[in-house]
């Protein structure tokens, strides 16, 4: 059980040039996979490029942007909910995951699944940020396990990887994406992992 709703507040100016309140409640748009009870992304803020326009007043950004990466030449700041999904992760079956990858904007994903792993590893051209505010949470990436507590953080670097809770409780996570670019070297490493574990089942 999570001890408290998600709250956000935003600040701006008047048109005095005052620095004011905007905002104070919880943020407009929560994405909720039905495939997967319990998980839940709270969309925070995200900013379209850097160094971003800062103005007195701002149109919602949440509203233009729900992908889970970040817009081109910006950023993302998410709370993620990620409930208990047993020792071996959610039983998915490729179509579930599927849906579940486009429901929250990373159908290209549907297909770095590895067998035998969590059924929704993904990757994406950007440098994250987490942090676990609750629980207790599995870092996995082709190989190695991380088992990360309350107030541990992570560096994910375009990584292929996948979140899994393996706990009787839902986990808070807090993340922030910024976009990249993979280095032309590494992004023929990863396609040739990826042509790999595709062609035989395993990397």
């Amino acid at each position: 059980m999570i001890s408290k709703n998600v709250r956000r507040v935003v600040t701006g100016h008047d048109p005095s040039g005052k620095a004011v309140v905007l905002s104070d409640g919880e943020p407009p748009h929560v994405t909720r996979p039905e495939h997967q009870p319990g998980l839940a992304f709270h969309e925070l803020w995200n900013t379209r490029a850097t160094p971003s326009l800062v103005t007195a007043q701002e149109a919602e950004p949440t509203d233009l942007h729900h992908d889970t990466a970040p817009p081109k030449g910006g950023t993302v700041i998410r709370i993620v909910d990620i409930p208990p999904e047993g020792p071996n992760g959610p039983e998915f079956d490729k179509e579930t995951a599927r849906a579940l990858f486009e429901k929250v904007g990373l159908a290209e994903n549907a297909e770095h699944t590895i067998p035998g792993r969590h059924p929704l590893m993904h990757r994406t051209e950007s440098i994250d940020y987490g942090v676990v505010l609750e629980g207790q949470i599995v870092l996995l990436l082709d190989e190695d396990e991380v088992v990360l507590e309350q107030g541990d953080m992570v560096v994910q670097r375009g990584t292929i990887h996948a979140w899994t809770n393996r706990t009787d409780r839902i986990t808070r996570m807090l993340f922030v994406l910024t976009d990249g670019t993979f280095d032309a070297d590494l992004a023929a490493r990863q396609a040739e992992h990826d042509t790999r574990v595709k062609e035989k089942g395993h990397v």
